[in-house]
């Protein structure tokens, strides 16, 4: 088993409902509904050289994912920033690390276990902050494999919650077969991967699901779009087909981490020419740039 004990986690220090402790140290609740439940939303927020990349875009969707949890959010926008920049000095200080990721977690609180969703409890506010683990050089450079799955999971995808257990059963599927990720279908559309968004590049443009309550919008769908706008690629959302996905001339990935990541190999048989493709390598290039240009 591999069950860590306080003293193995990470002696960094965290934010639990208006106090910073060690990691080591914070507590909530057995009855906290997001313990219960996964009654919660979070948000992962990147961090380069200690700024925030795209902070209103991600408070954004924090907030519309309590909407539909019918949360208010706790904080407000400078509080939130004022928590995430001492975590990000603090883990800089201890560890070295100027790129890391926020970590926010949000629950409905703690209240006697029922299904009904209870009022007028005070929510559970959690934020910490780690390494960021970026893609290899190779990753970008050679791109990576992944493999598909008819997507199970539940209607409300848009929703950043914590209930993550689809995903976990997705994102195994492609760790069993040394994959980074899980390319899904809802029938014969594609959704998005275990914990990414999926791009298709056809002729030159690139292309992605409709935004719906099957796909969680990502952070990097504006983004993108704004790159490929400066960089005159053609952008589409709309509904793509599976075979559309296996004739692509290039398969993309994105999130906080990947940034945006080439998928060379699915299911085994190559990606276009199986090496990553121009639209990639500029969406790459426009992707630093916006780091530089978009933090705070």
């Amino acid at each position: 088993m591999n069950n860590a004990s306080p003293a193995s986690l990470p002696d960094t220090l965290c934010y639990l409902n208006g106090e910073f402790s060690s990691l080591q140290d914070a507590k909530i609740s057995v009855l906290d509904r997001g313990f219960i439940f996964g009654d919660g939303v979070y948000e992962v927020l990147p961090a380069y050289g200690g700024r925030i990349f795209r902070l209103e875009q991600h408070l954004a969707r924090l907030d519309r994912s309590l909407a539909e949890l019918r949360m208010g959010n706790p904080l407000s926008r400078e509080q939130w920033l004022a928590i995430a920049r001492q975590l990000l000095t603090d883990h800089a200080a201890r560890t070295g690390a100027v790129d890391q990721i926020i970590y926010i977690q949000i629950t409905r609180g703690v209240a006697v276990r029922d299904h009904v969703m209870v009022e007028g409890v005070a929510p559970t506010v959690f934020v910490m902050s780690s390494t960021m683990k970026p893609p290899t050089e190779a990753q970008r450079t050679e791109g990576v494999a992944c493999v598909t799955a008819d997507d199970f999971r539940w209607q409300k995808a848009h929703i950043k919650s914590t209930s993550l257990l689809g995903a976990v059963f997705a994102r195994q599927i492609s760790a069993d077969q040394d994959a980074l990720e899980t390319v899904m279908f809802r029938g014969d559309h594609l959704s998005e991967a275990a914990a990414s968004n999926v791009w298709v590049v056809k002729n030159g443009v690139l292309m992605g699901p409709p935004k719906n309550q099957l796909v969680l919008e990502g952070i990097r769908f504006g983004l993108l779009e704004e790159i490929c706008a400066a960089q005159g690629i053609p952008f589409e959302l709309r509904p793509i087909t599976r075979a559309e996905v296996l004739a692509a001339d290039e398969l993309l990935l994105s999130s906080a981490t990947k940034e945006v990541l080439p998928i060379t190999r699915l299911d085994g048989q190559a990606v276009g020419n199986g090496k990553p493709g121009p639209v990639y390598a500029r969406l790459h290039a426009g992707y630093q740039t916006a780091k530089a240009e978009q933090s705070v």
